[in-house]
């Protein structure tokens, strides 16, 4: 899986972005990893879940075929860059953004709380 991150270091803390109070993450579209993959990955690295014994399905939150083609290129081969889609998964706000960008907002009460502002 070549899903790029925000960080180097193998720790979830890593991709933590304090000012905003969220997780940040990155999928390329062109790249060989889908965005539900990356997705499950990042979330599965954060609420510390394993995702290869059913603890967790993405089927659970949204439909990943149909989050998957909100995204893909248009009928002529151009990338789509504009647009957002937001979903609640594992009591986390999950933000997918057309231009890679992945934001995974925690749950308020958990290690990292959620800002009262700032969301993009």
């Amino acid at each position: 899986m070549q899903t790029e991150l925000s960080s180097t270091n193998g720790d979830h803390d890593s991709h933590y972005d304090q000012a905003n109070g969220r997780y940040t993450f990155r999928y390329e579209p062109e790249g060989t990893a889908t965005i539900t993959t990356t997705i499950v990955h990042a979330l599965s690295s954060i609420a510390n879940v394993d995702v290869s014994q059913g603890e967790f399905s993405l089927y659970d939150s949204i439909d990943p075929d149909a989050l998957e083609r909100l995204f893909r290129p248009k009928a002529d081969g151009e990338l789509r860059l504009d647009g957002h889609v937001c979903f609640t998964a594992l009591g986390h706000e999950v933000y997918v953004f057309a231009n890679g960008d992945i934001f995974i907002y925690p749950p308020t009460g958990g290690d990292h709380p959620l800002p009262d502002s700032g969301r993009d």
